[in-house]
């Protein structure tokens, strides 16, 4: 299989498809890491009422994590480290904060489609994971 990844990545176009897809998915979670500091107080309520220890410290960790990962990913720093630390934060905070099997009827629902997504964000951060250790076109190369 290692043999196709260098043939799929040298595809026409592949170059900047994988630029526009890492830096969509990169730029998302990175986001969404900054949200968790822009809204430290509500977000660590909200954790504190799913039972996370230390809410507010474990708010600011994951949102580190969620920056980290996310701009590594989207500039090709550090890739593997990168796409790892968002895949250990979707694969931890998943089960635990979108519980939708555990939650009131009226909130299942809505709880169900992040867990959805996260596990399709899971799903990404792998797949980056495995492309780690490739040359990545139009990154900064460092770690690479």
């Amino acid at each position: 299989m290692t043999a196709v990844l260098p043939l799929l990545l040298d595809a026409p176009g592949a170059d900047v498809a994988f630029l526009i897809g890492r830096v969509l998915f990169g730029a998302v979670l990175a986001f969404t890491g900054l949200n968790h500091f822009l809204d430290l107080d509500a977000m660590s309520g909200y954790a504190e009422m799913k039972g996370i220890p230390a809410p507010r410290l474990s708010v600011a960790f994951s949102g580190g994590m969620l920056m980290f990962g996310g701009l590594g990913v989207a500039l090709g720093v550090f890739p593997v480290i990168a796409a790892g630390a968002l895949a250990v934060f979707l694969l931890v905070t998943t089960p635990v904060m979108h519980d939708f099997w555990a939650v009131p009827e009226d909130q299942a629902q809505q709880e169900m489609t992040q867990f959805l997504k996260n596990v399709a964000l899971l799903g990404g951060a792998l797949v980056l994971l495995v492309l780690g250790g490739a040359d990545w076109a139009y990154s900064l190369g460092i770690g690479l």
